[in-house]
């Protein structure tokens, strides 16, 4: 991950009233969860800086260097709050992280690959897990994981335990839990229903011929 910065300073203006001036001044309010002195600061970044360092940015977890005032921070983006109607950041919150110290952190899964099953038996790809949560250095830190299904056959599921992510991550979900199954066409979603319309089909004729017979 390519670590990005960020000019940052603190601020003292609390409440409604202020911080709304603070937006309107071309500011974006945010708080920094202090790792090494506890507690947290309150600070102010400027917001076209801010949204073009975050431009093209899909991760939830950003690794970012905080400029305050000629001191550097290490700090992962937590959550970026966003105006309803605009979608423009109204406030940003961030932690404090050390580069040699590992962070727990959700990453989203991505299934690439036609699976077997799919392509060869007509089965159906039902991915049951969309992320995954690890330990890793802040450095190290993906926006996703890539994971090929094309090997799976039907009715074969992957697993957290079948997930191979790397050295550089160490997997902290449970291990039994289902990734991704691939169903058989007769068990997949809208088989049944599909299975029971000739019947409905077949009772509409007889309900047909006893009217006749009436």
């Amino acid at each position: 991950m390519n670590q990005i910065r960020i000019k940052a300073e603190a601020r003292t203006e609390q409440g409604t009233g202020a911080v709304r001036r603070l937006r309107r001044s071309g500011m974006i309010p945010g708080s920094v969860m202090k790792m090494r002195k506890g507690g947290t600061e309150l600070i102010k970044l400027p917001e076209h800086d801010f949204m073009m360092a975050m431009r093209g940015r899909t991760g939830k977890q950003v690794l970012v260097t905080l400029d305050m005032n000629g001191t550097e921070m290490s700090a992962l983006l937590r959550e970026m709050q966003n105006d309803v109607l605009k979608g423009t950041p109204i406030h940003v919150d961030f932690s404090e992280v050390s580069l040699t110290e590992t962070v727990r952190i959700t990453v989203p899964l991505r299934l690439i690959g036609e699976p077997k099953g799919v392509k060869i038996g007509g089965g159906v790809l039902e991915q049951t897990l969309r992320s995954v949560d690890i330990d890793v250095l802040p450095g190290d830190i993906p926006e996703k994981f890539d994971i090929d299904v094309s090997s799976l056959d039907l009715d074969q599921t992957l697993f957290v335990r079948d997930l191979q992510l790397g050295e550089k991550y160490s997997i902290t979900s449970r291990g039994e839990v289902p990734v991704a199954v691939i169903k058989a066409p007769d068990s997949a979603p809208g088989a049944a229903a599909g299975a029971a319309s000739p019947d409905v089909i077949k009772k509409g004729k007889d309900d047909a011929k006893k009217e006749e017979k009436k």
